[in-house]
C-alpha cells in the first residue's frame, strides 16, 4: 500500500510502510508526516484511538526511523496530499539517532556531502519526480512518432565535440573516449530505421564551475532521414510543447511545493520565434553586450537572448566556427552552418543544440581534415556517405537544463540525482 494510492482508500484501513519526515504537538494529539517515496501523508494520533505505547513512540519518534503505521484513511484538503490517516497502530522498524540534514537551514557544501540523503527532502523530491516525468515524455513522444531507441555505446573512438573536452579511457591497451553524443551512432541508425533516438548518460571534461555545467550528464538525441534544418526545428518545438504541457497535468503537486509560476510555463506555446545568429548579435549589442561576429554565445549572452523572449527562442545559421565538424554549411553563405539552439526563457539558456548534417562526402573529408580530427577513426561514419547518402537532421537536448528550466532552479547540480562536478564525485 502507498501513499499515492490514498484516494481509492477513504474510509478503509489501510497499512503504510514509510519513515517519519516531521512531527508536531497539539494538546493530545500528535500530528507525524510520514512518507514512503510516493507522497507525504499526515498521520494523526490520539489518546483515545492509540496505544500508549503507540502514542508514546509517535511523541519520541526521531526524523527519518523507518516504521509501518495502520489506521483509517480520511479525506482533509488541508493535508498534504488532501489526504490523512487517522492512526490505529505503529511500529518502528529503525530508529534512525542524529539524522544529520534537520530542518534547519544547511549550507549547499554540506547538502552535497550528504547527497544520498538531501534526496529525501521535500523539494528534491519534487525535482526528481519531475525529471522523471520529464525522460518518460520524451520516451513517450517518439515511441509514439513511430521512432526506434538505438542505445549509442559509452566508449567511442573519437571525438564527436571537440578534442579538448574528452575523458580519456585505456581500454585494454587502446586509448578510447567516454562518448561526448550519441549523435555519430545516431546516422546510421537513421539510414537503418529512418526515425530514431537515443538516450544516455554524455561526459564532458570541461573545466567549469558555473552553474549550467556538469561534467555527466543525460541527452536525448532524435535524427531523422531525409530532414532539413526546418523540419528538425518544427520536431524540437513540438517535443518541448509536449514536455511542458505533460509536467502540468501530471506534476502540478511538485510545481507547487517549488513555488513554481506555472503561467511563466502555460505560455510556452507554438509558435516560438526564431532569429538568425546576426538578429542574435543586434539584440546582444542593443543591450549592452559586445560579442564578436564569429564567436560562441557564453552564458552570459544565452542569459540575455532567453530574457529577451517570454518562450523558448530559435537561434539559427550560426557563423561554421561555432559548430561542430559535421554540420552542414549553407549552400547559400558557406561561412554559416545549418544549425540551431534553442534557449529557454527566464535566463535559463540553452537547452537543444542541433542542426542538418554534413551529407558529401568530399565536404566532410574536408571538414576533418580541418578540424584535425583522425579520419581512420572516423572511416564508418564517412561510409554513410559512400553508400547511400541523404539528408538527414536531428538534436539533443539536455535533461538536467530542461527541468532547470522548468523547475525555475538556478543550478543543474539540484537536476540529477547524484551530480558529478569538476571537483565533485561523493557521493
Amino acid at each position: 500500500m502507498f501513499i499515492e494510492e490514498l484516494a481509492n482508500y477513504v474510509g478503509k484501513d489501510v497499512t503504510i510502510h514509510g519513515w517519519a519526515h516531521n512531527k508536531r504537538s497539539s494538546g493530545k494529539i500528535r500530528f507525524l508526516i510520514v512518507r514512503d517515496g510516493t507522497g507525504f501523508l499526515q498521520t494523526v494520533f490520539s489518546e483515545k484511538d492509540v496505544s500508549s505505547e503507540a502514542f508514546a513512540l509517535a511523541d519520541r519518534l526521531s526524523q527519518e526511523s523507518s516504521l509501518e503505521v495502520t489506521g483509517t484513511v480520511r479525506q482533509d484538503k488541508r493535508a498534504p496530499g488532501g489526504y490523512e490517516l487517522i492512526a490505529k497502530d505503529l511500529k518502528l522498524i529503525q530508529a534512525a539517532n542524529d539524522y544529520p540534514i534537520t530542518p534547519k537551514e544547511h549550507g549547499i557544501e554540506f547538502l552535497m556531502e550528504h547527497r544520498h540523503l538531501w534526496l529525501r527532502s521535500r523539494r528534491q523530491h519534487a525535482i526528481l519526480r519531475i525529471r522523471s516525468e520529464v525522460i518518460k515524455a520524451c520516451r513517450d513522444f517518439f515511441d509514439d512518432r513511430g521512432f526506434v531507441l538505438v542505445d549509442a555505446p559509452i566508449f567511442t573512438p573519437a571525438a564527436c565535440e571537440g578534442t579538448t573536452t574528452l575523458f580519456e579511457v585505456d581500454y585494454f591497451g587502446q586509448k578510447t573516449y567516454l562518448t561526448q553524443s550519441g549523435q555519430l551512432y545516431n546516422e546510421p541508425a537513421a539510414a537503418a530505421f529512418g526515425k530514431v533516438y537515443c538516450f544516455g548518460p554524455t561526459f564532458r571534461a570541461e573545466k567549469s564551475k558555473t552553474r549550467r555545467h556538469l561534467t555527466e550528464f543525460w541527452m536525448l538525441e532524435p535524427e531523422v532521414a531525409f530532414l532539413d534544418l526546418a523540419g528538425a526545428m518544427a520536431l524540437a518545438e513540438d517535443l518541448i510543447c509536449y514536455l511542458i504541457d505533460r509536467v502540468l497535468n501530471e506534476r502540478i503537486e511538485e510545481l507547487k511545493i517549488l513555488d513554481r509560476d506555472i503561467t511563466k510555463l502555460e505560455n510556452v506555446k507554438k509558435p516560438f520565434p526564431g532569429i538568425s545568429y546576426d538578429e542574435a548579435l543586434t539584440i546582444l549589442k542593443e543591450k549592452g553586450k559586445q560579442i564578436e561576429w564569429g564567436d560562441d554565445f557564453g552564458g552570459d549572452e544565452e542569459t540575455v537572448l532567453s530574457q529577451s523572449f517570454d518562450r523558448p527562442v530559435l537561434i539559427h545559421h550560426f557563423p561554421t566556427q561555432c559548430k561542430a565538424f559535421y554540420m552542414k554549411r549553407d549552400p547559400k553563405n558557406e561561412k554559416l552552418a545549418l544549425g540551431v539552439d534553442m534557449l529557454a526563457p527566464e535566463g535559463h539558456g540553452e537547452i537543444i543544440g542541433g542542426g542538418q548534417r554534413e551529407d558529401d562526402l568530399a565536404a566532410l573529408e574536408k571538414r576533418i581534415e580541418e578540424y584535425k580530427l583522425p579520419k581512420q577513426a572516423l572511416e564508418w561514419y564517412l561510409d554513410l556517405r559512400r553508400y547511400g547518402s541523404f539528408i538527414h537532421s536531428g538534436f539533443g537536448l539536455g535533461i538536467e537544463r530542461t527541468v532547470a528550466w522548468i523547475c525555475h532552479v538556478p543550478h543543474l547540480r539540484e537536476t540529477i540525482p547524484f551530480p558529478r562536478l569538476l571537483e565533485k564525485v561523493y557521493p
